[in-house]
């Protein structure tokens, strides 16, 4: 089968600011990026994926001289930190790098040398309001005061966030500088601007080009037909930035040389790989350029970045893609509400994979916004990834691992229905290019529950049962295998993490150009767990720990509450109604394995049926690991997860016995099934 030519793609996303950590909105804009690069190159096309941290700026300067460091050390501190979260949800950066960079002065020096040798600068003297005591011109958002509208004190200098009014800084009622509390006083001084206007056909025919969407070529057409402006592109000392060539004491205004930093951060990726930088920037390059931002600096990238590029001689971009803005159940991210999630603090009680397949399932190629609501993000990672993908994989390995040596037929029993999956990737593929996520992802869970029923229709456990089915057996679970290989690679742009799991368990790569035939008699390795379930106590804790309110009180505090008030604490009674609150549940142990470092555990991964969980017991010193897998037990299924040095333990096999080698765990009467609740 002939393959066309790989394509050359570069591909980024905005450049996330360095005064502050990364948050959930940040992340959906990685993950949307990451996603399509990761299709990309499992496509075997040649994908470039850079971005950088945006370093300069008056709010870094200032923020460094609060914390008394020095704005250098203030950015070199933040890009640790992004770099650290966006690795955290598996961002694959090609490069990752920062604005305040030798490549990006030259390169803001050049472009600014061309735009100025062509006419394309401006400049004059306008009047601002200064700070008398930080000698510093003022930003709008660095000016408060009374709004003139409904006289609300304390409002920034262009909008009012009671009455939603918008004025400018000199209509304020007693402005002062919201950096030092003094009176703001108006003062002149030389800007340069780029000459927007000059380029109203040329932005014109690039808006009409089909290269933007619909929704954001329309609100562009808005601001040409409403009469461009000339831009203002510097700033004057104090500011952290890079010196404009010829005069002293002006600064590129950041938004200048902020997607400048895209080609920086591309030619120093060029320069450490050996790769030619104009083939991909230069005029005529025959390579594809893609931004991923979102809807709020469309006016940047979608205006003064073309015409800045036509201006300078390099190439504009093929597409911008934009997205709409993150919400949490329904409204603005809150800090009051627990809702104004960052990626550390995500990263520190959930998996990151359960929101890249969130965020997966709700993208489209549209600019609306994107709403996490945290009750359908368990249901639905537990539900799709956990309940009908993973359990694939789950309900067949145990079979395959008992009875036929991990290996699987020799042919296959279903060469119609694992073609009809591998036939499927095609619409999956163009729905990956078009950014069609939560289509891709509804057709992938509808293949996994084709699969599921299959499983179902045939009964493996039946069969296993019954003498003479040994190969109907085996012919079923080789089918599941391959229908589970055909699916994660569907998947495996979104859940990288559990593709490489996947890959260990199938020992074989998941490459989209590899599905061409089922696997026939290959070697699989041990099934160990892919996924675990979401507890709602996880998504709590973050919440909680997102509004920084005190921890609630332990139990022990309770007690020592309970005792000083009177009333001891009786360990050896609890009323009946707690008792019934116990939901206890058959399982089966899929896997046992010895825990490195204690000297007592085992770690089980125990299947429901629909479901797997992972649970720490400490029955090390009665049971071999080996003889524990495909029995069935008894788990305490609603106990709340335990965080231990070694994992997570999502629950409590119920044993009996005094202890060490003397320990049983109970075992079900004949003809229960994984998931029956006991009553």
């Amino acid at each position: 089968m002939s393959h066309p030519a790989p394509r050359n793609i570069l591909v980024t996303s905005a450049l996330p600011y360095a005064n502050g950590p990364l948050h959930l909105g940040h992340m959906l804009e990685q993950v949307q990026t990451d996603i399509w690069v990761r299709f990309q190159k499992s496509r075997g096309n040649n994908c470039i994926y850079v971005c950088a941290d945006d370093a300069h700026g008056t709010a870094i300067m200032l923020t460094a001289e609060k914390l008394g460091i020095t704005p250098e050390q203030q950015i070199a501190d933040m890009q640790a930190s992004h770099e650290a979260d966006s690795a955290g949800f598996s961002i694959g950066f090609d490069n990752f790098y920062s604005t305040h960079s030798d490549e990006n002065r030259i390169w803001s020096e050049t472009i600014y040398k061309r735009l100025e040798a062509n006419g394309h600068i401006a400049k004059r003297e306008i009047s601002q309001a200064f700070d008398p005591e930080k000698q510093l011109f003022l930003a709008d958002r660095f000016i408060k005061g009374t709004c003139p509208r409904c006289k609300t004190e304390d409002q920034y200098g262009d909008n009012c966030e009671s009455c939603g009014a918008t004025y400018s800084p000199a209509e304020l009622i007693n402005p002062v500088s919201a950096i030092s509390g003094a009176t703001p006083i108006e003062k002149d001084s030389d800007h340069y601007f780029f000459k927007l206007p000059e380029f109203q056909d040329m932005l014109k025919q690039w808006i009409d080009s089909g290269t933007l969407q619909p929704q954001v070529a329309n609100k562009l057409r808005e601001w040409t037909e409403a009469g461009l402006q000339e831009w203002d592109i510097s700033r004057d000392a104090p500011y952290f930035g890079f010196e404009i060539p010829g005069a002293p004491g002006k600064f590129f205004y950041v938004w200048l040389d902020a997607p400048i930093g895209y080609l920086a951060s591309f030619q120093n990726y060029c320069e450490r790989e050996n790769l030619n930088f104009g083939d991909y920037w230069d005029l005529g390059s025959q390579a594809e350029l893609y931004h991923f931002i979102g809807k709020d600096i469309i006016n940047f990238h979608g205006l003064f970045w073309p015409a800045m590029l036509h201006s300078a001689q390099l190439r504009t971009p093929t597409a911008i893609y934009v997205h709409g803005f993150l919400t949490v159940n329904g409204t603005k991210m809150s800090k009051s509400r627990g809702t104004f999630i960052n990626a550390s603090t995500y990263l520190e009680h959930l998996d990151a994979e359960y929101l890249r397949y969130y965020f997966a399932a709700k993208l489209s190629a549209s600019v609306d916004d994107i709403d996490l609501n945290l009750e359908d993000f368990v249901q639905r990672v537990n539900s799709d990834v956990v309940g009908k993908v993973v359990n694939i994989a789950s309900r067949c390995a145990g079979f395959l691992r008992k009875g036929f040596d991990n290996t699987l037929t020799e042919e296959c029993a279903e060469p119609e229905l694992v073609g009809e999956f591998i036939a499927a990737g095609a619409q999956i593929g163009e729905l990956y290019e078009l950014r069609e996520f939560n289509k891709a992802i509804r057709q992938i869970i509808s293949l996994a529950d084709r699969a599921n029923q299959y499983i179902d229709e045939k009964k493996p456990w039946v069969l296993a049962k019954q003498e003479g089915s040994e190969q109907e057996v085996h012919q079923v679970c080789s089918v599941g295998i391959n229908l589970f290989r055909v699916l994660l690679t569907y998947l495996k742009p979104v859940l990288p993490v559990m593709a490489q799991k996947s890959e260990a368990f199938l020992n074989c790569p998941l490459d989209w150009t590899d599905l061409q035939a089922p696997l026939l008699n290959h070697k699989l390795s041990k099934f160990k767990p892919l996924m675990t379930r979401i507890e709602g106590k996880q998504v709590e804790a973050m919440i909680e720990a997102s509004t920084q309110q005190p921890p609630a009180a332990t139990l022990d505090s309770k007690k020592k509450k309970a005792a000083s008030k009177g009333a001891p604490p009786s360990p050896s009674t609890i009323e009946f109604d707690d008792f019934a609150k116990v939901d206890l549940r058959i399982v089966e142990i899929i896997a046992a394995d010895h825990v490195e470092g204690a000297d007592k555990l085992l770690r089980l991964t125990l299947s429901l049926g629909d479901s797997e969980c992972q649970v720490f017991s400490g029955i090390k010193d009665a049971y071999r690991p080996e003889d524990l897998v495909g029995k069935l037990t008894v788990l305490v299924a609603n106990l709340a997860p335990r965080k231990m040095r070694f994992g997570m333990s999502e629950g409590m096999v119920l044993a009996a016995g005094p202890g060490g080698e003397d320990i049983f765990l109970l075992e079900p009467h004949a003809g229960a099934k994984p998931g029956m609740k006991v009553t």
